[in-house]
């Protein structure tokens, strides 16, 4: 069971999908504490390690793509989790 769980869905435009894109993007290249936008002008503050664990999925089904990508690392000494 996780300590924390903030899933959101919803449709965003091109353009904010990209936004958010972008400043994860953004968090991932400069490292130390990522702060990303969430719905309702909220946010949430993460710390980043150097390394991280990733998962990329595209799965197409029928007239349907879905894309998931996914970051993965422990909290508790900075380094990406094992597997």
């Amino acid at each position: 069971m996780s300590d924390v769980k903030l899933e959101q869905k919803q449709s965003l435009s091109r353009k904010e999908a990209a936004v958010w894109l972008h400043a994860l993007s953004r968090a991932f290249e400069r490292g130390g504490a990522a702060e990303l936008p969430m719905p309702g002008g909220a946010t949430i503050e993460l710390r980043l390690p150097e390394e991280v664990d990733a998962e990329f999925e595209v799965e197409v089904d029928g007239d349907e793509v879905e894309i998931e990508v996914e970051f993965k690392w422990s909290t508790s000494n900075g380094e990406s989790s094992e597997e």
